[in-house]
């Protein structure tokens, strides 16, 4: 009989993050989720640093928190890199990163024109975390203790209609997500997915999708991180969206939202 392989089971136990010491990256954290994360794991007792495109508000938020600060865009490989050496050699005690970036926006799929809107979100989203975490991971593996987190979103598990790439790109983080997990079981390095839902922030221009308030949103992530028992990081208000396969009403879920934007 030929040898059959199986592949490692997923350890139950996830490594709680230490959010109270620990040396924290989050790209795309100038505003929205990504801030209110830095600066809640700032309080806790962890040394933060955000990056984004515009030096002039990382200047800024730098001034105003005492956050650390890098220039980078996660579109660009090469931006990426000199971030992360950059990030490394001021912190080489770093053990999480959190891939925060991301940009969404409107296609309608009957005009060939959106392909220019969907390959930047590609660009940014998917390519751009793949990217993020090859820069960082082979430090992390030498880390005692390490995390990286990633960034899906609900739309991950129903799209939302409007923005199909963002959607698209999203579920393919959470894809991508799971077999890093699979792949460093063993390691030092714990991988986590934050999956948020509607939030209230300035992602497409601040349009209102009927989100929770940010703060809500921040404080049941914390404790869910503080408590370390789930590879996802799964709030009250994403959880429909999550299991919609399993309960059996993905497409009811997917008209109703498709509903709305109308």
């Amino acid at each position: 009989m030929d040898e059959v392989w199986l592949p490692r089971a997923v350890e139950s136990i996830v490594v709680v993050m230490d959010i109270t010491n620990s040396t924290v990256f989050i790209p795309g954290a100038t505003s929205g989720i990504g801030l209110a994360l830095a600066l809640r794991l700032q309080q806790a007792g962890s040394t933060v640093v955000i990056g984004g495109r515009r030096q002039a508000l990382l200047d800024s938020l730098a001034a105003e928190h005492g956050l650390g600060t890098v220039q980078v865009d996660v579109a660009d490989a090469d931006s990426i890199q000199r971030a992360a050496s950059a990030v490394l050699a001021e912190h080489p005690q770093l053990d999480t990163l959190v891939t925060m970036s991301g940009i969404m926006r409107n296609e309608d799929l009957r005009d060939p024109g959106h392909i220019d809107d969907a390959l930047e979100t590609i660009q940014t989203n998917l390519v751009g975390t793949i990217r993020l975490i090859d820069a960082f991971l082979p430090h992390l593996l030498t880390r005692p203790a390490a995390t990286v987190m990633t960034v899906s979103s609900g739309l991950a598990f129903v799209p939302l209609t409007a923005t199909p790439t963002y959607s698209a790109t999203k579920a393919g983080v959470h894809s991508y997500t799971q077999a890093l997990r699979q792949q460093l079981v063993g390691t030092s390095v714990s991988v986590l997915e934050l999956a948020p839902p509607a939030v209230k922030t300035d992602l497409m221009g601040g349009q209102d999708f009927g989100g929770m308030p940010l703060d809500a949103f921040v404080d049941e992530v914390m404790t869910i991180i503080e408590a370390g028992d789930a590879h996802e990081v799964l709030v009250q208000n994403v959880q429909p969206l999550r299991w919609a396969e399993r309960n059996g009403n993905h497409q009811q879920i997917l008209e109703m939202m498709a509903g709305r934007e109308h």
